[in-house]
């Protein structure tokens, strides 16, 4: 018996000593979780890189929003909507709503034009609030959602679909 347990403390002593093979344990240790984590990292971007494309459209149509004046239009003899165009704006780029839209998915039903409802005194128990030449100061308010659905990989860690939202305020300066 003391020759088999010698045997085999001479087989494990051997094993222990052989460094072959060493770096393909490591490596399949290691490599699903760096999948994983890589995977992470690319949707992350992938998601910010959406987030902030909406921005940039919810900031170009208040921007329009804000400066837009429809009787402006009318006096003129031209009809205009000024909350659809912004929409327009936000979601295509433009004021006709042609084209693709800036994100793959991202509707004009997503997106909410306000002009003008919320509007607060300039000064309050006399602290100037919003500088300006008026009594009050009105603001237009666009907000959009966006179902992010380009989860990939990580629905494997349960990660499911998000919804991203974003709203940008102007003041209210109509031209």
């Amino acid at each position: 018996m003391t020759a088999m347990i010698k045997t085999l403390f001479r087989h494990l002593d051997r094993f222990r000593r052989d460094s072959r093979g060493t770096a393909l344990v490591e490596m399949a240790l290691i490599a699903p979780l760096m999948l994983i984590l890589s995977a992470g990292v690319f949707e992350f971007g992938n998601m910010i890189h959406e987030k902030l494309l909406m921005e940039a459209g919810l900031s170009d149509g208040a921007r329009f929003a804000a400066r837009c004046n429809s009787q402006l239009y009318t006096s003129a003899g031209l009809a205009i909507n000024c909350a659809d165009v912004a929409t327009n704006i936000t979601v295509f780029g433009n004021a006709a709503g042609t084209g693709s839209a800036r994100i793959v998915g991202w509707r004009k039903a997503d997106v909410t034009v306000t002009i003008g409802t919320a509007c607060h005194d300039s000064v309050v128990a006399g602290v100037t609030q919003y500088r300006s030449t008026t009594a009050q100061v009105c603001i237009v308010r666009a907000a959009g959602t966006l179902a992010y659905t380009g989860i990939g990989m990580l629905s494997l860690v349960r990660i499911g679909p998000m919804t991203l939202n974003a709203l940008h305020e102007e003041r209210l300066i109509r031209f």
